[in-house]
């Protein structure tokens, strides 16, 4: 009998950290980590990030399958915001080329996408695949931020 209720008590746990997962899934989160050291920056800068942009940097890998939906989504939102004006840059990192970027960042799953400020302060979030409303809202409030300025 004990070993069934310890088997119900682990499907249980199972199941909530499961749907806790499913929810952070893609979501899109602020964060607010200051600006980027002398070396994060110029990392930054050597993978193609603008100063005085807003950038959207999401880190991949070949054989990640959920990455080419994130770079399907991330270079529509970017491409609209371009077109209206706004000053943004798609950077992809190659997280196998790249570790100690990705490393910097904290990543510890693929996809993860960051939106920066004109500063290279990152200002917010995503592992997996963020929505294109969600990302076109971070990148909106990362280029109202007083630093991207």
């Amino acid at each position: 009998m004990s070993a069934v209720v310890v088997l119900l008590v682990a499907l249980a746990l199972a199941a909530v950290v499961g749907l806790w997962v499913r929810r952070r899934e893609g979501a899109v989160r602020t964060s607010d980590r200051g600006g980027a050291s002398g070396s994060r920056a110029h990392a930054l800068r050597t993978a193609g990030a603008t100063d005085g942009a807003v950038t959207v940097l999401h880190f991949s890998a070949t054989w990640c399958g959920p990455c080419a939906a994130v770079r399907r989504v991330v270079s529509a939102v970017v491409s609209d915001l371009e077109s209206a004006g706004h000053r943004v840059s798609d950077v992809e990192v190659d997280m196998d080329e790249n570790p100690q970027l990705a490393r910097d960042f904290g990543v510890m799953s693929l996809p993860t996408t960051f939106v920066l400020d004109g500063a290279m302060r990152e200002r917010s979030r995503a592992s997996g695949v963020p929505s294109s409303k969600d990302l076109r809202a971070a990148v909106l409030s990362a280029s109202d931020s007083p630093s991207s300025e």
